[in-house]
């Protein structure tokens, strides 16, 4: 895979985008209130300036540590399809952070309340996909168990 490293660091970073989103917004909203800019709960540039946050500490990290875990062998079982299922879960879980930053612009119920089902299942499979890719990945870095001649 040419991105592994992009796909990796996307997947740190939509990781507590996703599963601590109010979080992560409320943050970059008392952030902004900080700076004196008012802002209302729930709102776009509280979860962008999360999102800044969150890409920063990311940053900070893979900086500090040289590298983003886990680290797989290319040539190691499982190494292509836990990258390839890290690549979806990626794209599902920025259609649902774009879903939910533009929300409010959305005036019918219906289909709000559609999309808003269909994102959470988005967000139950992202989760999914992420353990069983990290995993994979992770799985290519052992080593082979030795086989048993009998």
């Amino acid at each position: 895979m040419k991105f592994d490293k992009w796909n990796l660091f996307a997947a740190w970073v939509l990781l507590p985008q996703i599963l601590a989103m109010g979080w992560v917004a409320f943050a970059g909203r008392m952030l902004l209130e900080l700076a004196g800019v008012d802002t209302y709960e729930e709102g776009i540039p509280g979860r962008l300036v999360g999102l800044l946050l969150v890409i920063g500490a990311v940053a900070v990290v893979q900086i500090m540590r040289g590298e983003l875990l886990p680290v797989g062998k290319p040539g190691g079982n499982g190494y292509q399809w836990g990258y390839r299922l890290l690549l979806v879960a990626n794209v599902l879980a920025t259609l649902l952070f774009c879903f939910e930053v533009t929300r409010p612009y959305f005036t019918d119920y219906n289909l709000i309340h559609i999309l808003s089902r269909f994102t959470e299942a988005f967000g139950y499979w992202v989760m999914a996909m992420w353990a069983i890719g990290f995993s994979l990945i992770y799985q290519s870095a052992q080593p082979l168990p030795a086989k048993k001649n009998s």
